[in-house]
């Protein structure tokens, strides 16, 4: 079996966004698991090896993915507070 990149522009091509899955959420590749709660899982203290364990159709660089699509989106210019 041929290891996959590591490259976080690899792995961001595991995420989709479709709108008739889970409500157009960021998922990974297609299947209804959204990134959110892989990212909710992780900060629960769940290892990799847990989730894979629990989640048979997830695959390790799918985490990685999850990991660097969050990256991808705390890389802001700035934050602004919104005035209610």
């Amino acid at each position: 079996m041929q290891q996959q990149s590591k490259e976080p522009s690899k792995l961001l091509e595991r995420i989709s966004i479709n709108p008739d899955i889970c409500h157009g959420k960021p998922c990974i590749r297609g299947l209804r698991y959204p990134v959110e709660m892989i990212l909710e899982l992780l900060t629960a203290g769940m290892k990799h090896e847990e989730i894979l364990a629990d989640y048979e159709d997830l695959e390790s660089e799918d985490i990685l993915a999850a990991l660097a699509f969050a990256t991808r989106l705390s890389q802001v210019k700035r934050v602004q507070a919104v005035i209610r």
